[in-house]
């Protein structure tokens, strides 16, 4: 069975853009994973966390046959590959992959919380959620265009200058 699932992609080490690209690259040869559509690129101020530079966010839309948890330890493959490190919560980093929605899925298992618990807090994930599918819905919380509007973009700003392509 294929399930749609939301990805989120930020980076704010390095080459920002290149390693998006390669990040989705890695995601689009899984073979049980089809990168059906990337959004625009935001350029975004940090959130949370210690001072650091601005990230590159954009977001994918991705059908798979996996189920959530293998996307999940997939994601962290590609993170992991991209010399993603874990040193501090919420630190600068080469290449942050969330799994935002699978399908309409809910999990309050700490390893796997879907929807992300803070998808419906960011305006980075929204933005470009939202330039994809317009009808996006965060499942318990609502439409992100919706959420987006509450929230406001600050801190959010296109970059028409940049495309992620695979």
């Amino acid at each position: 069975m294929t399930v749609r699932a939301v990805v989120a992609a930020g980076s704010n080490l390095g080459d920002r853009a290149g390693i998006l690209a390669r990040g989705l690259r890695l995601l689009a040869v899984e073979p049980a994973v089809s990168v059906v559509a990337v959004s625009p690129v935001y350029e975004t101020d940090p959130v949370g966390g210690p001072a650091q530079d601005d990230f590159l966010n954009l977001v994918a839309l991705v059908d798979t046959t996996i189920s959530a948890r293998d996307l999940l330890a997939l994601l962290h493959e590609i993170e992991a590959a991209c010399d993603r490190e874990r040193h501090e919560r919420w630190g600068p980093r080469t290449l942050d992959l969330d799994l935002i929605t699978y399908d309409d899925v809910l999990s309050d298992d700490p390893e796997l919380q879907l929807p992300h618990p803070r998808a419906h807090e960011r305006a980075f994930v929204l933005r470009p959620w939202a330039d994809l599918d317009p009808e996006a819905e965060v499942p318990g919380r609502g439409r992100a265009a919706a959420l987006l509007a509450q929230l406001g973009e600050g801190g959010v700003r296109p970059r028409p200058d940049l495309e992620v392509t695979l």
